[in-house]
């Protein structure tokens, strides 16, 4: 299972990175980087889920437990607005939505990096 939930979260990392970077080099939100988006979340989710079922729950309440939960919510947040943008066709909100992309992804390093400080420092 570690496996699979270290796969699912290194998926997550480059799906979310691609996503979140290619907007930012083309300057606009487009089909393909809410693609990535979506599928960095799900990829996340997925792979948390298992972690915390190593873990023996699905939440822990500590630093690493806390930032997840919200870089998740952030993320999911992030996807419905994107889709909601480009369903619309809000030209401007396309060009300058790089900048909500950026600050999403730099949460989600936090918890992606402090799950693997602390797993290094467990031992796992």
């Amino acid at each position: 299972m570690l496996l699979a939930a270290t796969i699912f979260i290194t998926g997550a990392l480059v799906f979310y990175s691609i996503g979140v970077w290619g907007e930012r080099i083309k300057g606009t939100l487009s089909p393909l980087w809410l693609a990535f988006f979506w599928a960095g979340l799900v990829c996340d989710t997925v792979g948390t889920a298992a972690m915390g079922r190593m873990a023996g729950g699905p939440f822990q309440l500590d630093f690493h437990g806390i930032t997840g939960l919200l870089a998740i919510l952030l993320m999911l947040v992030h996807a419905v607005w994107a889709t909601a943008v480009l369903a619309g066709r809000h030209e401007k909100a396309m060009r300058s939505f790089h900048k909500f992309s950026l600050f999403v992804w730099l949460v989600w390093l936090v918890p992606y990096l402090s799950g693997m400080i602390f797993g290094m420092g467990s031992g796992s």
